[in-house]
Order: structure tokens, then sequence, then C-alpha cells
């Protein structure tokens, strides 16, 4: 939908492709994540989580456990708090970005700590293992350390992704940043704390929250810059 008195020229090529690819990965995910939860629901197994549980523990060693314990901090509710005020205070007084920005990362990671509770309690999946040193502690799914990691680390890409830095070192630092996320993810199955369907539920919903956050505030800066020209 165009808004009136806007053309397609009055946006960015980085915008129209957030929103439009945007618009595909949350319906595929979306998807994704409820036929995962309805089978969890059901109280059915899945193979894949037998089969990536078997081959862990076949390749597991003390000195990766200990390498995935360091690993998954990066995405405990205690890091992820501090790391996001820490990234809000830096949005809202010392960046050039608009303080939208700062609005919707807030409601990026409020919103998602929220959803993933009300989801956790309405799944009630227990977990392979429970290990409190680990935050391995309640319910299993989604993964809360992964729809964590991807919506923080997710809109820390996106405004790699905006920023005036140049093409190879937005694509350097965005790949890192994106295995980054990944491994907190993966460092749940090394820590036996989840299943892998917890950990793909996780990214695929996180995923979902990141890109609905993202396309609403780039649609408010494109408003935004439409009552700045007309004025």
């Amino acid at each position: 939908m165009i808004f009136r008195g806007t053309r397609l020229s009055d946006i960015s090529k980085t915008s129209i492709a957030l929103i439009v690819i945007g618009f595909i990965v949350v319906g595929l995910s979306f998807n994704f994540f409820f036929e995962l939860g309805e089978t969890v629901l059901e109280d059915e197994k899945f193979a894949i989580d037998a089969a990536t549980t078997e081959f862990i523990n076949s390749i597991s060693t003390p000195w990766i456990v200990n390498a995935m314990g360091l690993i998954t901090e990066a995405g405990s509710v205690m890091f992820l708090t501090i790391a996001s005020i820490i990234l809000a205070i830096y949005l809202f007084f010392f960046s050039s970005f608009s303080r939208w920005v700062t609005v919707f990362f807030a409601i990026n990671m409020g919103g998602i700590s929220a959803l993933t509770k009300i989801l956790k309690l309405s799944y009630a999946r227990k977990r392979p293992s429970v290990l409190e040193k680990y935050d391995g502690t309640g319910f299993s799914f989604p993964s809360g350390h992964t729809t964590g990691s991807i919506v923080f680390y997710g809109f820390i890409i996106y405004l790699v992704t905006v920023s005036h830095l140049g093409k190879r070192l937005k694509w350097s630092l965005n790949i890192f940043i994106a295995l980054f996320a990944l491994c907190i993810g993966i460092s749940r199955l090394f820590l036996g704390v989840h299943f892998i369907t917890d950990v793909m539920a996780g990214i695929s919903f996180g995923l979902s929250w990141l890109l609905i956050c993202i396309m609403a505030l780039e649609i408010t800066l494109w408003n935004q810059r439409r009552r700045q020209v007309k004025h």
C-alpha cells in the first residue's frame, strides 16, 4: 500500500527490501513455528530431537561444554537486559538515529520477553534436563535464550544495515553477529537444556517478531519523512 501523497521513489531501496522481505519471512516463520507448536501440544516426539541429541553427545567434550557455557551467557536475561539498556541509552542520546528507533527497539525487546513467557506457559514442554547453572529451568518451548538473542542481535544487524558503513564492513559485521546469535541457540543444545526443536522454534518466532518491529519502524520513519517534507 502506498500512503497518499507519497511515491515509491520517496522510499529508500533498503526500506522497501526490508518491508517486502519482512512480510515473506514473517509468514513463513509463523507457519513453521505453529506447525512445531501443534506437534508439541499433541505431546508427540520429534525424530530430529533424538538424532541431534545423540550426535551432540557423541562429539561433546568438557572443553566444548565450558565454551558453550560462556557463549550461552550472551543470551541470558541479565546480559540482554543490561546490553539493551546500554544500547537504548546510546541510541536515544548519542546516535544520529531517529528517536523512533529507540522506541521500537524497546518494543522489540520488551515484547519478545513477554511473548516468550506466554508461549512457554502455553506449551508447557518439559526440558530434556534441568540445569539451574545455565538458566535451564522452567518450560522449554520455545528457547528463551534463542528468541532473545535473535531479536537483540538481529536489531543490531538492522542498525548496521541502515548505517553509513561501507558495504564490505556491513557484510562482515552482520555475518559475524548472525553466526554469534546462532551459536547462542546451539549452546543450549550442548548444555542439554533444550531440544533442537525448541531452538528452531525460538529462531522462527524471534525472527518473526524482530521483522514485525523493523517493518513497523520503517513505516513510522517513512511517515515521519513525509511530514517533514510537507512542512
